[in-house]
């Protein structure tokens, strides 16, 4: 789930939260309880609109983030094929960003706006983002941990109640899973590899685990607004019934290949039917979505200085534009 810090903070007056009053906001409620999906161009409360914006562009922000710790292990791989495959993972991630973004821009923000706000620190994206890729092993973690607790929330986003972010989330989804797989192929071979590759994969399974479960965002009782989200569809399952879905689905996972949950609370329940884990260091959550990560600073000013190489590019395409348009205006007249 690449939308964790959306929850919006205690005192925050930007978004107009609360359901609208009057016959519109009736009317648009019960297409929602319904099942219809809301469109562009149809009348919706304020606070869903914004509501919107932040979340797509939070989770855009996020995809273009999350290319970077991945990003810098393309050229040490340990095979050709690992290279292939993890360049056009990252590929896959800024065609995300792409959809996303476009799908923010329906919603009647520019995509140029919403890129200021991430580069100004202004906007937020997923906080799990913001911790080094320090082994190979931990390209596997990411896969599997993250873009598996990505693919728990994702697909529920495939029936958010507004259609363009819904109908973006369907391929996204779909390029995520394979993300997860390739991911969990990675720990697979580390884990049946040399007791050197046992200890890598075990290591990065260590670090990336609790800030997988972070990515879900505060418990039920913290997250201020995720009812009324929940009543728009935008949301449709609670922070902590994801956060117990992935874990539920994952233990296995680690057990099948011989890894260590690093949970020392991790206890199946029989009678829920699901597993018991420790309590989440929210401390830490909230440091690195403060801005004080390991690499909250490296992350930042790695986007800004891609922004301003590529300066060139986007006026480049923005005068290529103008001159296609003048040379159809001059045949056309």
């Amino acid at each position: 789930m690449y939308t964790q810090g959306l929850n919006i903070a205690a005192g925050d007056k930007t978004i107009p939260i609360e359901a609208a009053a009057g016959p519109e906001a009736k009317r648009f409620q019960e297409r929602v309880d319904r099942e219809e999906k809301i469109e562009p161009k149809d009348w919706m409360p304020e606070g869903y609109r914004k509501t919107l914006v932040r979340q797509i562009s939070q989770h855009a922000h996020s995809e273009v983030v999350g290319m970077l710790p991945e990003g810098n292990w393309i050229t040490r791989a340990p095979t050709l094929r690992r290279k292939m495959v993890l360049l056009a993972k990252v590929q896959d991630e800024g065609g995300h960003g792409l959809y996303l973004y476009s799908a923010a821009e329906t919603l009647g923000v520019s995509r140029a706006e919403l890129i200021d706000q991430l580069l100004s620190g202004k906007a937020k994206y997923s906080s799990i983002f913001n911790y080094p890729t320090t082994s190979w092993a931990d390209i596997g973690a990411i896969g599997w941990l993250v873009d598996g607790a990505a693919i728990m929330n994702q697909v529920a986003l495939c029936r958010c109640s507004y259609g363009p972010y819904a109908r973006a989330m369907v391929r996204i989804c779909k390029e995520e899973s394979f993300h997860q797989r390739q991911g969990y192929e990675i720990m697979i071979a580390l884990a049946r590899g040399t007791s050197a590759q046992r200890r890598m994969a075990q290591d990065a399974l260590d670090r990336w685990w609790w800030p997988s479960l972070m990515m879900f965002g505060p418990s039920d009782k913290e997250s201020l607004h995720s009812a009324q989200s929940m009543r728009w569809k935008i949301k449709r399952q609670s922070n902590d019934e994801l956060r117990q879905r992935f874990i539920d689905v994952t233990v296995p996972q680690a057990e099948f290949i011989g890894l260590k949950v690093p949970d020392p609370a991790l206890s199946w329940n029989a009678a829920r039917g699901s597993y018991d884990f420790g309590a989440i260091d929210w401390t830490e959550f909230n440091e690195v979505l403060a801005g004080n990560g390991p690499c909250n600073r490296e992350r930042l000013a790695a986007r800004r200085k891609a922004h301003e190489d590529g300066a060139w590019v986007r006026a480049a395409a923005l005068a290529h534009a103008e001159k296609a348009r003048a040379r159809a205006m001059k045949k056309a007249g």
